[in-house]
């Protein structure tokens, strides 16, 4: 027997691949099918199960693609209804994989469908749940994503999740492993741990979610602070349910190769969005006017499904040479399918071409430090909440990134501000939309508030409501 987490860190994400006497199963796949047949084809096995905890929110499953691929069924735990053939498997059912067995453990609660499988050694010992995203390590699934299909509250489904947690989970064996299909990272959870692997044993022991007293404590707890979800979600678990264009097709769109008159035309007549990969230090200095800088070299694939938000946008990239394949494949892989090519040469054959072109103006924390007065200049923190509220630049307003599309409004555009995020990542994303809205009466500080905090400018943890809530 063999058991392998398969992890892709830009997603968060744990994908799993078992192996007993000739028989695979794959839990939870990716997009993309050729690593995985790849792998098949290796170690001379038979793909015979595609097991999937649930109908996943934060990325499109590669499912349907390795189905047809290999000819293995794809299978659900109770309660799930997909549009397209599957099994769907009772609580309790066994199924056999070589001289394996996985039992089958609805744990209803994250959504109504979602399932744990357990996996049985060859001794008939209980080895390892791939717990999908109803316990992570240190955290366990949101509750409050499946409401709408479910016609539930998230209190009601939060006490679902309970009741599977303390009825199918927690009697398990300490020394049981602990597979969770998220870690540190994702927007499925609000407290995961940045480990990938652990003992059911442990969990009991420090996960806070596990050790509330009763069941109205734990639907408190679970609930408290959970963010809104990104809103590609809605459309990823949709794809995941109906169906979605292969990734193959997907793919060779995407690898399109446009030239600099081709790319303009493209842009001018299909409503496109010009989605910049490169480094935030490499694009500042030089881009296409309206395009939107995310860099490949981060959480990419999540910013764009939180801030482009419709997968059906239509896509023109702008990448580094050579990194082509590796955006495309991670835009599919949150459901952006309608990828119309990308910038032959990149952003230098739009330079050659000598078509406009546009800047950010940036300056360093020692500028920043030299320049500020922090009681008269407006200074915009685009970190998340919780960062701002460790510290943050005294007077600064708190912005998050992820609202831009809503406190975008309410930018005065008379009004020079300092724009900044933890490292420069962020900031730059929100200055790329910024100008390509219009907006130009800010400057954006390289290195975050990393560097702003060793220049020496005044920083507090006080939190003041009025620069929270408006600008």
């Amino acid at each position: 027997m063999k058991v392998e987490q398969i992890y892709t860190g830009c997603l968060a994400q744990g994908a799993y691949y078992i192996v007993s006497n000739g028989e695979a199963a794959i839990i939870d796949p990716l997009r993309e099918t050729q690593p995985y047949t790849d792998r098949l084809e290796k170690d001379g096995v038979k793909l015979k199960y595609i097991l999937e905890t649930h109908f996943h929110a934060d990325f499109v499953s590669g499912h349907l693609d390795l189905s047809k691929k290999t000819g293995a069924p794809i299978v659900y735990g109770p309660n799930a209804k997909p549009e397209f053939e599957a099994i769907i498997a009772k609580d309790g059912d066994i199924l056999k994989l070589g001289n394996v067995k996985i039992k089958v453990l609805h744990t209803p609660g994250h959504t109504m469908e979602s399932t744990t499988y357990l996996l049985i050694d060859e001794n008939g010992k209980d080895h390892c749940i791939f717990s999908g995203d109803t316990l992570f390590l240190g955290d366990v699934g949101r509750p409050d994503l499946a409401q709408k299909s479910a016609s539930m509250t998230q209190d009601q489904l939060a006490g679902l999740l309970y009741d599977s947690l303390m009825n199918k989970i927690m009697p398990l064996a300490d020394d049981v492993i602990v597979y969770p299909a998220h870690g540190a990272g994702s927007a499925c959870g609000k407290n995961m741990m940045k480990e990938t692997v652990d003992t059911l044993g442990n969990q009991k022991r420090i996960n806070y979610a596990l050790n509330q007293p009763n069941k109205e404590e734990f639907i408190k707890a679970v609930t408290d602070g959970l963010l809104p979800p990104p809103a590609y979600f809605g459309m990823n678990v949709a794809m995941n349910k109906k169906g979605y264009e292969s990734f193959d097709t997907v793919f060779n769109n995407g690898m399109r190769s446009l030239t600099a008159d081709e790319f303009e035309v493209a842009a001018e007549t299909n409503g496109a969005l010009m989605l910049d990969t490169r480094d935030p230090a490499v694009f500042h200095k030089g881009f296409i006017p309206q395009s939107i800088n995310i860099g490949i070299n981060g959480d990419f694939a999540p910013w764009v499904g939180a801030l482009v938000a419709d997968v059906k946008q239509p896509i023109l990239l702008i990448t580094e040479e050579g990194k082509e394949e590796e955006t495309v494949t991670r835009l599919t892989r949150v459901g952006f399918d309608n990828i119309l090519g990308h910038l032959k040469t990149g952003f230098n054959a739009w330079k050659a071409a000598g078509k406009e072109i546009d800047t950010v103006n940036r300056i360093t924390s020692k500028q920043f430090a030299e320049t500020v007065d922090v009681n008269k200049d407006m200074v915009v923190d685009v970190r998340r909440e919780g960062e701002y509220s460790a510290e943050h630049v005294e007077n600064a307003y708190s912005k998050p990134l992820a609202y831009i599309n809503e406190w975008v409004k309410d930018i005065n555009p008379e009004q020079h501000f300092f724009l900044h995020c933890a490292g420069g990542y962020r900031s730059m994303i929100a200055a790329s939309i910024l100008q390509a809205r219009g907006y130009r009466n800010f400057t954006e500080i390289e290195g975050g508030f990393k560097a702003i905090a060793e220049s020496g400018v005044p920083k507090t943890n006080f939190v003041c409501q009025s620069k929270v809530m408006k600008v």
